[in-house]
């Protein structure tokens, strides 16, 4: 069976709701973010989500927050909580199988498989309901984390 995250149908949600959805600005971005690289084979890859995901100890996420929280990647699922609230979705892909906003243990798999060349030691998640634009300082921070990290490749996972 497959599991997902179940989305709301515009048509469903109350028209003032659906009126402030449909109002919102599109961000642009100045800058072309894809680089070239090594094959994906050679690459050590780390998950960025957006399923306000962290871990049972960590502070939980409330709406607007622009941080991040650190996962590492021996957590265990059932250490794993997710804050995010939102009536747009539900959690029951996520509740049988967090690869569904937090693949790494499919990463192993790749790494095994030799699809990849490793997975990193340390994984992050937002707060996915977050103005963009609100975010670029803490994105720029982060991304100095990955590199340090020897980080090539990041598995971003929308929700």
């Amino acid at each position: 069976m497959i599991y997902g995250v179940s989305m709301v149908r515009l048509a469903d949600v109350p028209e003032a709701e659906r009126n402030v959805i449909l109002g919102l600005a599109l961000p642009t971005y100045d800058t072309n973010p894809a680089v070239a690289g090594p094959p994906l084979r050679e690459r050590r890859v780390a998950v960025v989500s957006t399923a306000g995901l962290h871990r049972r100890n960590d502070r939980p996420f409330r709406p607007g927050d622009e941080d991040y929280r650190v996962i590492p990647g021996d957590t265990a699922a059932s250490e794993i909580i997710m804050s995010h609230a939102s009536p747009n979705f539900d959690r029951t892909g996520y509740q049988a199988d967090i690869n569904i906003a937090l693949p790494i243990e499919r990463l192993r798999e790749m790494a095994a498989d030799g699809e990849i060349a490793s997975v990193a030691d340390l994984h992050y998640s937002f707060m996915g309901a977050t103005e963009p634009e609100y975010m670029e300082a803490t994105a720029h921070e982060l991304a100095r984390h990955l590199i340090a990290d020897k980080v090539d490749a990041v598995l971003l996972v929308p929700i």
